[in-house]
């Protein structure tokens, strides 16, 4: 389905952050991906559950976000349990926030909207490059998937394996590295997402997509753009561009 959005004017410096608002996306079963869900995450807890209901109706559902499995993940992961515990009162606000060492933790609506790009069902593999706090990650697990994710700032990756320890996220794999050349002994990926901007996409990251797989990726420097990168039987791929953004640029690699 066809994406439109309203672009305000002096697009702000913040991380994950996509101005105006998104139409919907069609999700087909990607590769790897099987009927019957996995039940892989613990269930989160009762407190907040207004909050996130609210913030799913009004940021991202509002906003044309309609798969029904990615608005119940949304609606689910608890996501204050990601923010900084000085910054939890603002965890379900329309906004980045800061996590440390100069990153954040992406708007809800960036992240459902990444999530519904990348179509990845139950049992999925997928890869996350940049785990952050660790949301997105615990998003895409709560849809079944098989997450691996790798993050290039020690206290961040040591962070985010902690979350996913204290809430029982059994289905994802975590580790400190340099996730421009991926994670190939466990390739190849139904999805693949990128949560940190290159300027163009990693060769390693198109090349460890399996058939049918999708690579969603901000691609730019000063200008950015949501795009993805869908890998046809043949191998060849298509790119479909989606929406300005704005991320930190992606660190690591030999380019």
């Amino acid at each position: 389905m066809r994406h439109a959005f309203a672009v305000a004017a002096g697009l702000a410096a913040l991380v994950g952050y996509a101005p105006g608002a998104g139409g919907g996306a069609e999700r087909p079963a990607g590769p790897g991906a099987e009927p019957a869900p996995v039940a892989t995450v613990a269930p989160a807890p009762a407190d907040r559950a207004a909050e996130r209901a609210r913030m799913v109706d009004e940021q991202i559902a509002a906003r044309g976000v309609a798969d029904p499995a990615v608005l119940a993940a949304m609606r689910r992961v608890p996501r204050h349990e990601f923010v900084p515990a000085p910054r939890r009162a603002e965890a379900y606000g329309d906004h980045p926030l800061p996590i440390g060492a100069g990153q954040t933790i992406s708007q809800p609506y960036i992240v459902a909207l990444m999530t519904e790009l990348a179509a990845a069902g139950p049992r999925a593999r997928v890869l996350e490059i940049g785990t952050g706090s660790g949301y997105q990650a615990a998003v895409l697990a709560a849809l079944g998937a098989d997450v691996y994710t790798i993050e290039i700032v020690p206290s961040l990756a040591a962070s985010a394996a902690a979350t996913f320890a204290r809430l029982g996220y059994r289905s994802i794999h975590a580790r400190q590295g340099d996730g421009y050349h991926g994670w190939p002994e466990a390739a190849p990926f139904a999805a693949i997402v990128v949560t940190a901007a290159p300027p163009s996409p990693p060769p390693a990251l198109i090349e460890q997509l399996a058939p049918g797989g999708r690579l969603v990726v901000p691609i730019g420097v000063a200008d950015q753009e949501l795009q993805v990168y869908e890998k046809g039987a043949d191998g060849g791929v298509r790119v479909r561009r989606v929406t300005p953004v704005r991320f930190v640029p992606m660190t690591g690699g030999d380019r």
